[in-house]
């Protein structure tokens, strides 16, 4: 299965008769999966159906659905039920005031169910287009679908150029010159002789002490160790495809760490090199993590 990203668009548009029908959706990175659907006046039933349907399809993303309806006669023309309306007056006059909850609007009333209404020939023509726009909803999630898993494939192609960049970058620093014993014990004898010579006083005995626990800290064993075991989980986690977006956030978490670890304890200038660039990597794939499904 095949990786997704979250950022993606699709656009599919329909006609009947002389009214036409169009859904977008725009869809952007977020935490969890957030559907915001936007439906003219009259189509309010159809909202709910569209919510359900990418909630189905998808686990992660905001999704902007929106769905227009124009017509070459123009929209269909509405009317107020004015007893209906003349009744909700009356309720919420009787209503006590309240600071905390604000006056009823005109807007707000003619937004409650059953105070607008359209003419039965408009009922019939929004049924029609309700229906066409119904079956445009498979379509235009399917559309994005496909460009979503279309910039996934983008995506895993460059994941796969920071796996290897890491694998690379493990591999030299476990092999540099600087891990050798020799040179570590020829960077801790330096160290040790400009100490005697600025402090005579200092016992010997607790420097070579002090100096064999440095050079324990100093080892990047368990560093470059966890790194291959991270880069295999990587690999199989873009092996495996799907909605992995929430594991690789937390994989290039560990990444850092070790990186940043492997940093403070290189203790020489091509170690603290390839640390750096280990570092300019992973936060270039955590960059593009963000966009996972």
């Amino acid at each position: 299965m095949a990786i997704e990203s979250m950022t993606g668009f699709a656009r599919v548009a329909g006609t009947v008769g002389i009214h036409a029908w169009a859904w977008e959706i725009r869809s952007v990175n977020g935490r969890g999966l957030d559907v915001r659907v936007r439906v003219p006046p009259g189509f309010e039933s159809i909202a709910e159906a569209a919510r359900k349907r990418i909630s189905s399809a998808f686990s992660r993303g905001t999704l902007h659905v929106n769905l227009t309806v124009t017509s070459d006669a123009g929209p269909p023309r509405p009317r107020i039920n004015e007893a209906a309306l003349a009744t909700l007056l009356e309720a919420v006059s009787r209503l006590p005031a309240s600071d905390a909850i604000r006056p009823a609007s005109y807007d707000g009333l003619l937004g409650i169910r059953g105070v607008v209404e359209f003419t039965e020939e408009a009922q019939d023509a929004l049924a029609a287009v309700e229906a066409s726009a119904l079956k445009g909803l498979e379509a235009v999630v399917l559309a994005l679908k496909e460009a979503r898993a279309s910039e996934g494939r983008a995506l895993e192609t460059v994941l796969s150029g920071h796996r290897d960049s890491i694998a690379r970058l493990t591999a030299e620093a476990e092999s540099h010159p600087a891990r050798g014993v020799e040179a570590i014990r020829e960077r801790l004898a330096t160290q040790l002789q400009a100490l005697m010579e600025a402090s005579p006083a200092l016992d010997p005995q607790r420097l070579h002490q002090e100096a064999a626990l440095l050079a324990v800290k100093a080892d990047i064993r368990e560093e470059v160790d966890r790194l291959r075991a991270h880069v295999a989980a990587l690999q199989v986690l873009l092996d495996q495809g799907g909605a992995i977006g929430r594991k690789l956030d937390f994989l290039s978490q560990e990444f850092g760490r070790e990186a940043s670890t492997l940093c403070a304890k290189a203790g020489d200038a091509g170690l603290s090199r390839i640390g750096l660039e280990l570092r300019t990597v992973v936060d270039q794939m955590r960059e593009q993590v963000q966009n996972v499904e």
